[in-house]
């Protein structure tokens, strides 16, 4: 439903920003398939998993959207596997496993 929602404003955007740029047929259908197909399947899926987690899980695992999209980076655009992104990705994968893997202490009651 966000999605269209969505639409007009972003074509209103589109044509505020786009006024005598040139437009590749190819380039535009690959924009609208990965937005349209590739983020709806990625939200239905996530939304379909989500009643079945714990909402703080839930909060923490979405802290690796963007090591996995620097990630595929890497992988499929041929962006720079840099140290700096290595160890951020370390870093913040890490805090991931601890907030969800590590059982929670229990603060007594007062």
């Amino acid at each position: 439903g966000n999605f269209v929602y969505a639409l007009l404003p972003a074509l209103a955007m589109s044509a505020l920003l786009w006024r005598g740029a040139a437009i590749d047929a190819g380039g535009a259908l690959a924009a609208i398939a990965s937005g349209a197909l590739a983020s709806g399947a990625g939200y239905a899926i996530w939304y379909s998993v989500l009643p079945s987690i714990r909402a703080a899980t839930a909060a923490t695992v979405q802290l690796c959207v963007p090591v996995l999209a620097a990630l595929l980076g890497v992988l499929l655009l041929g962006e720079a596997l840099s140290l700096r992104l290595t160890i951020a990705s370390l870093v913040v994968l890490s805090g991931v496993a601890l907030a969800t893997l590590v059982p929670a202490q229990r603060s007594p009651r007062r």
